[in-house]
């Protein structure tokens, strides 16, 4: 393990063993079945209900893949990825020997159910499975090699294993034309979360994941808004915008060692245990972490500042004040996408204060780092 240092600027990356990553319109139907392991491979589809039921997307995918290749589909998978769900679709998936392949269809939660499975399936046999997955949300998911889901306690876990990485994404306009408009962009806040905690993540290295989390924060400032007008009419809106949620995780590397950052843990401490969508937690809480890391860090309010001539901004030469700023601006944006919420909003009461933050700090109870995010956490009420 070479860990990333900024001064002097030195570090290791180790990528992902993504194969293929298709974008544009049709381009499931046109390339999906090239990329099956072999001619007479078995995929069984990964989804939720939503997806299932409301959409024609998952009977179109069950008829492109035809009875050759179409072993199955398990469309209930819940927000949050709940592991009762998870534990019956892996019996569906065990049930099958034939099934070499799993393709996951939807946001976060389907897409890290395919994970949690190949992973499981390894621990009985010792195979991983082939993951394909169709994103119709900016969550990113399919770019880590971790699986989260949810205890029944409703505490997020997962597992994290470099075969878990997927081996081929289709960034698809005609999959993401059937996602709310306000899913779409909230998990469009999501991904600004990714590419911003990763710019001050001590192991993320310059290149390539520095300067495609810039990519990243520029192209969601400015096709974010332009959504919230158009979407799902503009396909190549959308397509940029799938490759800005790429940008903003898909270069994070093998050897980045820990969590994302404070941002993504209070996503975790807010998200499973109270029912709110991650897309939601980081619309509330990335740009105070910002700003609380740019007046507490100044190794990472250089970090930060470096976004601020990207978004609109001019720098000062003052990274503090530049950093600072970064967060205003990402406050601002999630007010001008009408996604500005509380955790009052949300039915979280003022008692569950010390919980969160808790949580938020790997269990802490007392400090300095437990009392300034107990803080920022009250800040959200």
């Amino acid at each position: 393990m070479v860990d990333a240092t900024v001064h002097p600027l030195a570090g290791l990356w180790k990528p992902q063993a993504l194969h293929d990553l298709f974008y544009g319109p049709s381009c499931v139907s046109k390339h999906l079945l090239a990329v099956l392991p072999t001619a007479r491979s078995k995929a069984f589809i990964i989804t939720g209900t939503s997806l299932a039921t409301k959409t024609p997307l998952i009977s179109n995918l069950e008829k492109l893949l035809t009875p050759e290749h179409h072993a199955g589909t398990f469309g209930s998978i819940t927000q949050h990825a709940g592991i009762a769900e998870l534990d019956k679709a892996t019996s569906a998936v065990a049930a099958d020997s034939s099934i070499d392949t799993l393709i996951s269809v939807g946001g976060g939660s389907p897409i890290d159910s395919a994970k949690a499975i190949s992973y499981r399936q390894h621990e009985k046999n010792g195979k991983y499975l082939t993951h394909i997955a169709i994103p119709t949300t900016l969550s990113a998911a399919e770019c880590t090699t971790t699986a989260g889901f949810t205890r029944e306690d409703g505490v997020k876990t997962g597992v994290r294993d470099e075969n878990l990485a997927v081996s081929a994404i289709f960034y698809d306009p005609t999959f993401a034309a059937h996602t709310p408009t306000k899913l779409w962009l909230s998990t469009g806040l999501r991904a600004l979360d990714h590419a911003m905690e990763l710019l001050y993540h001590p192991s993320s290295t310059e290149m390539p994941c520095h300067v495609m989390n810039l990519y990243a924060t520029a192209e969601l400032f400015r096709g974010l808004p332009k959504a919230k007008e158009s979407h799902p009419r503009d396909e190549d809106l959308i397509t940029r915008l799938f490759l800005a949620a790429y940008a903003s995780l898909g270069f994070i590397g093998l050897n980045l060692s820990g969590g994302l950052g404070l941002s993504h843990a209070l996503g975790y401490a807010l998200g499973s245990p109270y029912g709110i969508p991650h897309g939601d937690t980081s619309c509330m809480t990335l740009g105070h972490v910002v700003k609380l890391k740019a007046s507490t860090s100044s190794a990472d309010a250089e970090q930060v500042a470096r976004v601020l001539p990207s978004i609109g901004g001019s720098s000062s030469g003052d990274n503090k004040k530049d950093a600072i700023e970064v967060g205003d601006r990402i406050l601002a944006l999630v007010e001008q996408l009408g996604l500005k919420q509380s955790l009052k909003d949300r039915g979280v009461g003022s008692d569950q204060l010390e919980t969160i933050a808790s949580r938020a700090t790997g269990g802490q109870t007392e400090g300095p780092v437990f009392d300034a995010v107990k803080v920022l956490v009250k800040g959200l009420y």
